[in-house]
């Protein structure tokens, strides 16, 4: 019986599934989204809710600790300056899983892990197009 056991194995040891999640974690920090499987996903997302809630306190301790969980400086900077202020109003629920289609190889359940309130890649920001800026120029 597995009972009080709630870690997500993922055939892996100990070490290296540490290493994959943080891993995939400040690829999530980075990209603002990841495609990866169901299970991995949602191992993941525990680990990059935790490194929000230290990201919106911001101290020193804070920074020391997501530095030793993710061994990543650049991904640290990023979630602290950029991803823990937008989140700083939420009390919880950073993150949401996507569900896609199998993969081909081991029919594996894919699905996306992205950040609730982040705009994601070049079509987040809706920019106006330079058509429209002119146009809008020429009427005025």
């Amino acid at each position: 019986m597995r009972h009080l056991k709630r870690t997500a194995k993922l055939g892996r040891t100990g070490t290296h599934r540490n290493a994959m999640l943080a891993n995939l974690v400040c690829s999530l920090i980075k990209h603002k989204r990841v495609t990866t499987t169901v299970s991995k996903a949602k191992a993941a997302r525990s680990v990059a809710e935790k490194m929000v809630t230290l990201g919106k306190s911001g101290t020193l301790h804070d920074r020391r600790l997501a530095a030793a969980r993710l061994h990543q400086e650049d991904a640290v900077k990023i979630l602290f300056n950029e991803i823990a202020p937008v989140q700083k109003d939420r009390k919880g629920g950073y993150t949401r899983i996507v569900k896609l289609n199998q993969r081909q190889g081991d029919a594996a359940q894919l699905a996306i892990l992205e950040w609730v309130d982040m705009p994601v890649g070049e079509d987040a920001a809706p920019e106006t197009k330079p058509e429209e800026t002119k146009a809008a120029e020429a009427k005025a």
